[in-house]
């Protein structure tokens, strides 16, 4: 017997979608974690979109699936069961950038055991929409109905929209984690290069040579012992500290 299906949050107080937009826009990126993001995305569909009973957030790395964010228990649970299986309109639909509908799930056939899973739960329709993103990460926004009918024109539109968004704070959040991997490497590369000078100088003082052949004792002492320059840098700084 199916779960007797819970109705929207939103039914019947819908939220104005340029109040949900001008929510979005004032995420911060770097200060607000992805994960809330999206969760927000997750909420605002949800309230925004006619019809959308339950929402998630698909994000695909690789071949493996998770979603990042969703409104209720059951949207998480028809996503996973198609994550194990590495087929299903939420994989598909994030993979390719598309649109999917699966219309009924009482009679399709193109999703046969997604279909009758979701029917078991009370899902009548659902729609995945993948999102305007290049790879690694690819993802998607799905939306399950308990209602007969699949969503209308304007809906799906509205959907779109809200795709964009999570396509956007996707975007900015690899860019952040980006420049901020670059600063920590540059940090890093800035405080070996430092080390390494005053191994130099330590090497330049014990052995009476130049600079110059200071470092190739120190990069010759690196090859034959296997380890990194800089490691070996700070053990002959930290010796020499000790006297």
């Amino acid at each position: 017997m199916p779960e007797t299906p819970q109705p929207s949050p939103s039914a019947g107080q819908l939220l104005d979608p340029a109040d949900a937009f001008t929510e979005l826009s004032r995420l911060v990126v770097g200060q607000t974690p992805l994960s809330e993001v999206l969760g927000r995305v997750a909420e605002l569909t949800q309230r925004c979109v006619p019809g959308a009973d339950e929402v998630s957030v698909t994000l695909l790395e690789g071949e493996k699936g998770h979603s990042a964010a969703f409104t209720g228990s059951l949207a998480a649970a028809l996503d996973e069961r198609q994550y194990e299986r590495g087929f299903g309109p939420c994989v598909d639909a994030a993979q390719g950038g598309v649109l999917i509908r699966v219309d009924d799930t009482a009679t399709d056939e193109v999703y046969p055991d997604f279909a009758r899973a979701a029917a078991r739960q009370g899902v009548r329709n659902s729609l995945s929409l993948g999102l305007p993103m290049p790879q690694p990460v690819l993802g998607g926004i799905n939306v399950y109905r308990f209602e007969d009918g699949p969503l209308d024109d304007e809906a799906v539109q509205l959907l779109q929209v809200f795709a964009g968004y999570a396509a956007v704070a996707l975007a900015n959040h690899a860019l952040y984690a980006s420049a901020v991997a670059l600063s920590e490497n540059l940090q890093l590369a800035m405080r070996s290069r430092a080390t390494i000078e005053q191994a130099k100088g330590v090497l330049v003082a014990s052995l009476h040579c130049t600079p110059e052949e200071a470092f190739a004792h120190l990069a010759k002492q690196s090859q034959n012992t296997n380890r990194k320059l800089r490691d070996l840098a700070a053990e002959i700084v930290e010796r020499a500290a000790r006297g």
